[in-house]
């Protein structure tokens, strides 16, 4: 009778389980989902009447390896991506499919080739975020049959080829080359307008000249103190072109008409 006993609480015993925070048991009742359990101590009924599959619900990390693709224009890349995922329900990922990390990395590799695939080589380089966009968005969808939830899927490297690095270099440089001149004829237009204006201002203010003539005299004398500068006065020179304009014109009513 004490046999009896002691071997039905050993048998009894063998039906405690235990599930971490992180873990959920899904129990079947040969063969019928009776549901789930966890986390902490629970108990299933023992003699493979009740069997338990434990699953965990942490976020998992998943690096797809590299793939070769082609681009809509017809250039081939390889690319790295991430997945970052977990479960949601533990009764669908085990009843709905057969072992869901491998169904959701295969998944991810697939929308990842079709989606590069409908892009351009400049998209993928530059509209990443739009892409990572999509391509989250195509697994949350086939997913959410499986009791998955994908929280993030990106692409991680997009490699080239050679030759492709090569050209986008030289297009790269002669962007650069056509920025740098565009902003030095901005700049030389700009310092044309402002000495067109100082020009301006110096012809209807003498004085201001003349003071322009002492700065530059200043200048030059702190630079090359061997260099000898005659001063000139303005009145000289305004005098000898209207002399020139009298003479200029005088020879004009001088010379004989034209026949």
């Amino acid at each position: 009778m004490h046999y009896i006993i002691i071997a039905v609480v050993v048998i009894l015993l063998t039906g405690i389980r235990i599930a971490q925070e992180y873990e959920r048991g899904v129990v079947f009742r040969l063969g019928r989902y009776v549901g789930l359990r966890g986390p902490g101590l629970y108990w299933v009924i023992p003699l493979w009447i009740e069997r338990v599959v434990t699953i965990d619900i942490r976020t998992r990390t998943m690096s797809a390896e590299q793939q070769e693709t082609i681009t809509r224009d017809s250039v081939t890349v390889k690319l790295n991506a991430v997945l970052w995922y977990r479960i949601t329900d533990a009764a669908k990922s085990v009843i709905a499919v057969r072992d869901a990390p491998v169904a959701v990395y295969q998944l991810a590799l697939t929308s990842l080739r079709n989606s590069i695939g409908q892009h351009d080589l400049d998209e993928v380089l530059q509209e990443r975020d739009k892409i990572n966009h999509l391509l989250h968005q195509n697994l949350v969808d086939s997913t959410a049959s499986w009791g998955v939830e994908v929280e993030r899927f990106e692409m991680k490297d997009v490699e080239l080829p050679e030759a492709m690095q090569e050209v986008m270099a030289m297009q790269a440089q002669a962007i650069r080359e056509k920025r740098a001149r565009i902003i030095k004829a901005e700049a030389e237009l700009e310092a044309s307008k402002k000495l067109a204006d100082a020009a301006q201002q110096m012809a209807n203010n003498p004085l201001a000249l003349e003071l322009r003539r002492m700065q530059m005299m200043t200048e030059v004398g702190a630079e090359n103190n061997s260099t000898t500068v005659m001063m000139i006065p303005s009145d000289f020179v305004s005098l000898a072109k209207n002399v020139s304009e009298y003479l200029h014109d005088r020879k004009q009513g001088d010379a004989p008409p034209k026949n």
